[in-house]
């Protein structure tokens, strides 16, 4: 790897730092509320996906203790 000074090195970083492209507040705000929608998603699919599985080892081992 070669060596780059610390004025190159800042530079580079400057030109890399102007490539970045930030995404505005709408975008923002939607992706965030999408990310919000998605989690309440998951986290009731998972709750049932829970509930379900807990139901069939409560009736397993039901019929074990009979």
């Amino acid at each position: 790897m070669a060596k780059v000074s610390p004025g190159e090195f800042m530079r580079q970083v400057r030109v890399e730092g102007s490539k970045v492209v930030w995404p505005t507040r709408k975008e923002t705000v939607t992706t965030g509320i999408m990310v919000g929608i998605m989690t309440l998603i998951l986290a009731v699919f998972f709750f049932g996906v829970d509930a379900a599985f807990s139901a069939i080892v409560q009736f397993l081992l039901g019929l074990l203790s009979k």
